[in-house]
């Protein structure tokens, strides 16, 4: 049972914080370096992780390990509430247009309900926090840093993703809804798109002028 809560761990963290050396992931488990590389190597036989080596300034290479696309599999996924056979059976069925409309009012859904967590929150940073919180229960693990470019937020799972790559006007809903619920004198910037092969998603918020 401890191998697997650990295994889980490091899947977490990898998906979470990118590619990882066993001994950096040792140091955030609070185990060694060769528990740690036992856990990854039983995640590679399972598929989950792989590993590359990468040239560091001194010394020699490090091996990295990180997640494959098999690995996403053990994360939320809701497509169960947007498939892509239900895209299609939309489009054949009322069209293009259709799909806008079922696009248009699934965003004004999320419109209130953002708008709604994020009432009340003065500053950036409060409004950041309160709508990773809000895409963190709808399974898209965001976080919230900060520096000197602005307050980024990160979504380091994607689970609609299929349904995304089908149909990008969901991307870009989800991206006019956030500039809706941040407020007209925010602006949001994606930086980084899973779709587009990303590891994940980025956004970066800066108060305009």
């Amino acid at each position: 049972m401890a191998k697997s809560i650990s295994s889980d761990k490091i899947l977490y963290i990898l998906k979470t914080r990118g590619p990882q050396t066993a001994q950096s992931l040792a140091g955030m488990m609070d185990m060694t370096s060769m528990g740690a590389r036992q856990h990854l190597q039983t995640l590679e036989s399972q598929g989950l992780a792989s590993t590359y080596d990468q040239i560091e300034k001194r010394g020699r290479p490090s091996r990295y390990w990180q997640l494959t696309p098999q690995a996403n599999t053990r994360f939320p996924d809701r497509h169960n509430d947007l498939t892509i056979h239900m895209i299609d059976a939309v489009k054949k069925v009322f069209g293009e247009e259709g799909l806008d409309k079922l696009i248009i009012e699934r965003e004004n859904k999320s419109r209130e309900v953002y708008r709604e967590a994020l009432a009340g929150n003065e500053s950036l940073l409060d409004k950041a926090q309160a709508l990773a919180a809000i895409r963190t229960d709808e399974g898209y693990m965001a976080t919230v840093e900060e520096d000197e470019e602005g307050i980024w937020l990160y979504e380091n799972h994607c689970p609609i993703c299929e349904a995304a790559t089908a149909c990008q006007n969901f991307c870009r809903s989800e991206l006019e809804v956030f500039s809706d619920a941040l407020g007209d004198d925010v602006d949001v910037q994606r930086k980084e798109h899973i779709v587009s092969g990303a590891r994940r998603c980025s956004y970066l918020l800066a108060p305009k002028g």
